[in-house]
């Protein structure tokens, strides 16, 4: 018996459930399975995203440290970094954000001042920038925190991504989610696909369908062009996410399926998969995805679904995990 997932602290963030719904027209252009899409872009908290769940169990263990200021670090577009800036606001405590300049290739005049760099400075975070080939990520958040000791401040730190065990409990409430809502609607589900970069919405997503919905395969798609690295730090987080739920969840191994092709050159690179994706699913279903997450995410279930890589006469579900203020960024790959 796994651990009551309700027995880890959690300061509610997001609007939740968030809605699961069909996308007939979507599946129909594709010609394969039924399509449905779980729409975690809703979840409310400056413009929504999956990230949100990870940080309703990250600031709540803020809180019990004592914090009175979150640190966490990404690329300048960062979702993540955009929706702890909003948490940081929400719960009225201090944000400073470590931004990586330089990692995304030939990105437009405006990439460092619209989306969700807008948003971070609206939210009152204070940033710092350092190129992303001269820092250690491992290392800078660690100093950022101390730099603020010294200055009288209380830091926590919140890891890239949010793609810790604390972090990933809220992707595994996410798959509870999906099959209680899968279940009220009559649908049964034969995987869900999703972007797949810092590990932690993967392996949350692989333990929580395996202990509520064990019959739906979690699919990552790598979007960092990296799925050997990234297939790795699944295995690793998932398995220390089932000791801490004290749950079995068979072969983790196995079970880390990470679909790659899709990322292009880099992480951020745009493709013309992505752009694809990202237009069909708005005129089908006027689904707005992101370039750097969800349109890839979507270009591999469009791939894999013309690949036949599933069975026509049962459902795949999308999992929509937000990020939309980046396409403010990416506006000449549109034009």
């Amino acid at each position: 018996m796994a651990r009551d997932l309700d027995s880890f602290p959690r300061v509610p963030l997001a609007h939740l459930p968030t809605p699961l719904e069909p996308m007939p027209r979507l599946g129909a252009a594709l010609g394969g399975p039924p399509l449905w899409v779980k729409r975690d872009d809703a979840t409310g908290l400056a413009f929504g995203g999956n990230k949100t769940r990870k940080l309703e169990y990250l600031m709540a263990e803020a809180r019990a440290a004592g914090a009175d200021t979150v640190i966490t670090a990404g690329v300048v577009q960062s979702n993540h970094v955009r929706q702890t800036a909003a948490a940081a606001a929400k719960l009225g405590m201090g944000c400073h954000l470590v931004l990586l300049t330089g990692r995304v290739p030939d990105t437009e005049a405006d990439y460092e001042a619209t989306g969700n760099i807008l948003l971070d400075r609206l939210l009152g975070a204070s940033v710092e920038f350092h190129p992303f080939d001269r820092v250690d990520r491992n290392v800078v958040l660690p100093e950022v925190a101390e730099t603020l000791r010294a200055n009288g401040r209380n830091p926590f730190i919140i890891p890239y991504g949010g793609s810790n065990v604390t972090g990933t409990l809220g992707c595994v409430r996410a798959a509870r989610e999906v099959a209680a809502q899968a279940e009220a609607q009559g649908v049964e589900f034969q995987a869900a696909v999703f972007a797949s970069g810092s590990a932690g919405t993967q392996a949350g997503f692989l333990a929580g369908f395996r202990l509520y919905a064990p019959e739906i395969r979690a699919i990552g798609i790598d979007i960092e062009a990296e799925p050997e690295r990234l297939r790795g730090d699944v295995i690793a987080l998932a398995s220390d996410l089932a000791e801490t739920l004290e749950a079995d969840l068979g072969d983790i191994e196995a079970l880390a399926h990470v679909e790659s092709g899709y990322a292009g050159a880099s992480y951020g690179a745009v493709t013309d998969g992505m752009r694809a994706a990202v237009e069909l699913a708005a005129r089908q279903e006027a689904l707005i995805l992101d370039p750097v997450y969800s349109g890839k995410a979507m270009a591999g279930l469009i791939g894999m679904v013309r690949a036949g890589a599933f069975d026509p006469g049962r459902p795949v579900l999308f999992i929509h995990t937000g990020g939309t203020p980046a396409l403010f960024a990416y506006r000449e790959a549109f034009g």
